[in-house]
């Protein structure tokens, strides 16, 4: 029947790209490292810049405090459309309250010492002030070491991200885990987010910052480490493997985007939701995936309005912050948040009033938006954009080249796009562990840092077994 002929062709399509790929595999390559200088000016003359590692503090004089609240006061809101929800965008009444909230309840000093409970430090690289949070264990068995790991954040977000989880990776014992494996956790600031400085030149993009972020840890005295990332730092991380791949031991993603439009993922969409199996799609990815218009198409278009500006015009889409904190702050970033997070459970109607918050306080949110705010970075973190996406996509260097580090990836049900393990394998190579998270969405470890705490552990089991695998073959082979 035509049918079936028409199947047997597809099979015999894909068994052919199949050996394609393994005959003709891709040529393996490195990131090249560069160099730049982001600072005011010219680049200081060889050793004549600050490389000291400062501690620092996180303070807000009370003369910031009562500019914002004066600021806040003078808000001057819209009237939502009836019915509209949140529909149009965050919606006015509730915005109300948030602020309302924000303006004489959030106790701002007392999460600054929050913020204070870990190590802050601060040093010169490239020109830019760069920040982290630098967190040791507190204790280790005898014989054990730390494995040095770097969290790197994305948009709309902060190394405030990571709090949750710091303890659950630093100190595993006190929360009822093992301590097989412990980390030292490194959580830097991307330059022009919070309180690491902005570039004063244009260009900076994921590229720049990962070789930034491998100055740093190299200042730290580590030469080899792990990396963990979601959103831009999924991309940082990955540049990172690619620049350096002998000193980046492993990389876990809790996001991952790889490019669309070979002939292999066109087929997985095609015939992927009616022969899964032969694309090695788990139901989950079925589930995920399709059907593939609805779940990726229109909900990235619907979605993603603000990528498009700020890749295009971040300076005017973030013109108005400056003098009004309620016109972009809490509506803009809470909208992010509240989209890529677990949105069964958020914004849902009840007696005439929405309850906005099920993973998060209000309190840890608007301490993300004050993050922005008392550092003026809302605009420079906006640029970002326009620095990784200006030039369009597939033209970068990095975006041809693969992943040879082991790669862990923890897939959450809530992302924007799912990426199956058949799409992650055309970039990275070596997958050692790949898991459907049960819940969660964008925001992974600020979510559910439980979760993602048990996937890194995971992955780290998987990567030492990968290791011995790796070891024993290549003494067969000699």
């Amino acid at each position: 029947s035509t049918d079936t002929m028409l199947c047997e062709a597809a099979l015999a399509c894909a068994l052919g790209i199949v050996i394609y790929l393994l005959v003709f595999p891709k040529k393996e390559d490195t990131l090249p490292m560069e160099d730049g200088w982001w600072g005011e000016g010219q680049r200081p003359p060889v050793g004549e810049e600050d490389e000291s590692v400062r501690p620092f503090r996180v303070q807000t004089s009370q003369e910031e405090l009562d500019d914002l609240f004066r600021r806040i006061d003078q808000t001057r809101f819209t009237v939502p459309l009836e019915d509209s929800r949140f529909h149009y965008g965050f919606n006015a009444a509730y915005l109300r309250k948030v602020v309302s909230y924000w303006r004489n309840r959030f106790d701002w000093q007392k999460q600054v010492e929050l913020l204070n409970r870990f190590p802050h430090f601060k040093t010169k690289i490239e020109g830019l002030d760069i920040h982290f949070v630098h967190v040791k264990p507190p204790s280790l068995p005898a014989g054990h070491s730390a494995k040095p790991l770097m969290m790197v954040h994305g948009w709309p977000g902060s190394f405030f991200e990571f709090y949750k989880i710091i303890p659950l990776l630093t100190d595993p014992t006190s929360h009822g885990l093992s301590d097989e494996h412990t980390f030292e956790v490194i959580c830097p600031s991307i330059p022009g987010y919070g309180f690491s400085e902005a570039s004063r030149k244009p260009g900076l993009n994921s590229v720049s910052a990962a070789r930034i972020f491998y100055k740093l840890m190299l200042r730290l005295g580590f030469r080899e480490f792990y990396v963990q990332g979601g959103d831009w730092g999924w991309l940082i991380c990955t540049n990172m493997a690619q620049m350096v791949p002998s000193h980046v031991k492993g990389v876990h993603l809790n996001f991952v985007s790889v490019p669309m439009g070979g002939l292999l993922q066109l087929l997985s969409l095609l015939l992927g939701h009616y022969f899964p199996r032969l694309f090695g799609f788990q139901d989950e990815d079925v589930k995920r995936l399709f059907p593939f218009m609805e779940r990726g198409i229109y909900n990235m278009l619907k979605e993603t309005g603000y990528l498009h500006i700020q890749a295009t015009k971040p300076d005017s889409a973030g013109k108005a912050v400056p003098g009004d904190p309620c016109g972009i702050l809490p509506t803009y970033i809470l909208t992010e948040i509240h989209f890529y997070t677990e949105r069964l459970v958020l914004f849902f109607f009840l007696s005439k009033d929405y309850i906005l918050f099920q993973k998060f306080s209000l309190d840890e949110l608007l301490t993300i938006v004050m993050l922005y705010w008392v550092t003026g970075t809302i605009v420079s973190s906006m640029r970002f954009y326009k620095e990784n996406l200006g030039k369009g996509i597939g033209n970068q260097k990095h975006e041809k080249i693969l992943v040879r580090v082991p790669t862990g990836i923890a897939c959450f049900p809530n992302e924007l796009m799912h990426t199956p393990k058949l799409w992650a394998k055309q970039k990275y190579v070596n997958i050692v562990s790949y898991n459907y998270m049960p819940r969660g969405g964008h925001f992974a470890a600020f979510e559910e840092p439980q979760l993602v705490a048990d996937d890194i552990r995971h992955f780290t089991l998987e990567l030492v077994k990968f290791i011995q695998r790796e070891t024993a073959l290549e003494s067969s082979l000699y």
